[in-house]
């Protein structure tokens, strides 16, 4: 009796026979749509197992591993071998340096030293270009007009004495020459 109480959306004749039809098509319905496909791919990506397992990175962990396993066992046997023999270590290198244009760097070395010596050689027996005894001269002279231009001369004429320096090829530069006017 569910019928009389059924109010279709639409107008029909029978009640019964509307809400017949109407339950059908509802059926119809809740199925297609439990059994309906989608249309846009809800799922998990595929696992690609090559992106996952990273093998360069377990590789390059693999070769460290290695190497430090190497490390090991040749510092286990440097230390066996310092227990064995009372601790004593071999820290002397007996390699000797060789150079294969040694010999050419000796040999130009030996050149430039003996061009040094010759140059000093030629340098210590030159004479020299400029006469000392012609620098006192002019800076006699020069003193000289100097006192004749100055209006307040430097004390009284008697009492007064100049030095130079005097360098001669024969002497060095300790010596001074005493002139009195």
């Amino acid at each position: 009796m569910s019928h009389k109480s059924y109010q279709s959306t639409l107008p029909c004749s029978n009640k019964l026979l509307q809400k017949r039809w109407d339950d059908t098509y509802y059926q119809e319905h809740r199925k297609m749509v439990h059994t309906a496909k989608p249309i846009v791919d809800t799922k998990a990506p595929k696992v690609r197992p090559h992106i996952t397992s990273k093998l360069k990175k377990q590789q390059i962990e693999q070769e460290r591993a290695k190497d430090i396993e190497r490390d090991n066992t040749t510092l286990l046997r440097k230390m066996q071998r310092i227990m064995h023999t009372q601790g004593s270590v071999d820290h002397r290198n007996e390699y000797k340096h060789r150079s294969l244009n040694d010999l050419k760097r000796q040999r130009e070395l030996e050149r430039v030293a003996k061009e040094n010596r010759e140059m000093l050689s030629r340098l210590q027996k030159v004479e020299p270009m400029y006469k000392v005894s012609d620098w006192i001269d002019d800076w006699q002279k020069k003193e000289t007009l100097t006192e004749r231009l100055t209006t307040f001369p430097e004390g009284p004429p008697q009492a007064k004495s100049k030095t130079l320096p005097l360098v001669s090829s024969h002497q060095h530069a300790d010596t001074i020459i005493r002139i009195h006017q």
